[in-house]
């Protein structure tokens, strides 16, 4: 295994961080060390809230192939009788959860080839824009396998289940026209525009208040498990909470004072000293 790092970080925007995985040789495969690259990754840039939204993609021809074959095929032959859990159980399993769960927002920018785990990788993140030359095919099938990183928890809700079925039974690769049409991604650009229009896109949501930017993740995120009444509960309460932040009563002055809003990037985790603290009501 090479030393170099298996994934890249760098902040390209205000607020925003640019990730790569860095296996082109190997279509972005995942192995052991990458996983754990990427990990620790996730680990920096959880409490550093100047990093906002983080555009994921894959260096060379591929965003991202899945696990390593070859990788497998030694855990297969070397470690499984010692485990006894899949190859997966300490690699991508943890990774889906992390994207998820996060504060950051995720935008995957699928430059190539995105199957089995490596599209799982792609719907963990809360937004994908795809090239024109992307890929996507839930293929654990071929391999005599079940979609194993949440794809049969994200496929039946973002395409319904019957393409959800046809999806991971089939094992088809298509490109990225028909991902744009079943909602796989919003949106498809040439080549050479994917990262400078995920980059855009990122800035643009760096660009909003901190607070509402990751009450609004995690109120979509749970929504999916919550009935309707939940889900306007907890929003109730999340809306109730950012009434006393500076950035509701700075939007609406700017509105009326028809200019820009003036949302602050430098964050202070203090309570905010500009408005006072509500009272009772006599």
């Amino acid at each position: 295994m090479s030393e170099r790092d298996l994934v890249l970080f760098e902040r390209v925007a205000p607020g925003v961080g640019l990730m790569t995985l860095n296996r082109p040789e190997r279509g972005n495969g995942v192995v052991p060390e990458l996983a754990e690259m990427l990990s620790g990754l996730l680990d920096e840039l959880e409490p550093d809230r100047s990093i906002r939204c983080v555009v994921l993609t894959g260096a060379g021809r591929q965003f991202c192939s899945g696990a390593d074959l070859v990788a497998f095929r030694d855990y297969l032959r070397d470690d499984l009788i010692r485990t006894g859990e899949p190859f997966n159980a300490r690699i991508l399993f943890p990774i889906t959860r992390r994207l998820t769960t996060s504060r950051i927002v995720f935008i995957a920018a699928v430059n190539g080839g995105a199957t089995a785990g490596g599209l799982d990788l792609a719907l963990a993140c809360d937004v994908r824009i795809a090239s024109t030359t992307a890929r996507f095919g839930e293929t654990y099938i071929n391999m005599g396998l079940v979609p194993g990183n949440g794809g049969t928890w994200f496929l039946p809700r973002l395409v319904g289940s019957g393409v959800a079925a046809e999806m991971a039974l089939t094992g088809e690769v298509f490109g990225a026209e028909r991902a744009l049409r079943l909602g796989l991604v919003s949106r498809t650009v040439e080549p050479e525009e994917l990262l400078d229009v995920a980059v855009g896109l990122a800035s643009v949501i760096a660009a909003k208040p901190w607070r509402a930017l990751e009450a609004t993740k995690k109120a979509l995120s749970t929504s999916w498990e919550s009935s309707l009444t939940a889900s306007m509960d907890s929003s109730f309460w999340a809306v109730s909470t950012l009434h006393y932040q500076h950035d509701l009563s700075e939007a609406i002055d700017a509105f009326l004072e028809k200019r820009p809003p003036v949302f602050n990037l430098d964050v202070d985790l203090r309570a905010d000293e500009s408005l006072d603290a509500p009272t009772e009501s006599t």
